[in-house]
């Protein structure tokens, strides 16, 4: 069961996490890669080096967003086609994200992680809720004994 005491703050929790996650993976392209280095990293992968900057900024800005709880649940699926190309990159390294080149486990759990955003809601402290359209009743999907 859910106690809709806490969740909210749970939501925020991981809202601010997540979105503090993708600032510091932008920051890490734009100063210690730097983005010709990241492009080159690309077009080692055999994807486009055009590609290096809309990364960055969907990491850099769809961050700041989560983080501040601008229609953050939106933010986290758009998001998420950056973690699954991740995923992909990083998937012939193994699982383990320590693994040379880093391993697929870390993209997963931001995946996870960000669709977990997007169902749960916005959080506590959010600067702009995410307007969604309706998905169901409002009824449990199961009813405790």
């Amino acid at each position: 069961m859910i106690d809709s005491r806490t969740a909210p703050y749970g939501a925020f929790l991981l809202r601010v996490a997540l979105g503090a996650m993708f600032i510091s993976h932008a920051y890490l392209k734009l100063a210690v890669f730097t983005v010709p280095g990241f492009e080159g990293y690309l077009t080692s992968l055999g994807l486009p080096a055009l590609f290096a900057w809309p990364i960055i900024l969907a990491e850099l800005l769809g961050g700041i967003a989560i983080l501040v709880g601008f229609h953050a649940r939106i933010v986290a699926v758009v998001t998420l086609p950056v973690l699954l190309g991740a995923i992909v990159v990083h998937a012939p390294n193994g699982w383990v994200f320590n693994a040379t080149g880093g391993g697929w486990e870390y993209p997963a759990f931001l995946a996870a992680a960000a669709a977990v955003l997007a169902l749960v809601g916005d959080g506590a402290f959010a600067l702009r809720r995410s307007a969604l359209p309706h998905l169901g009743s409002n009824a449990p999907l199961h009813r405790a004994a």
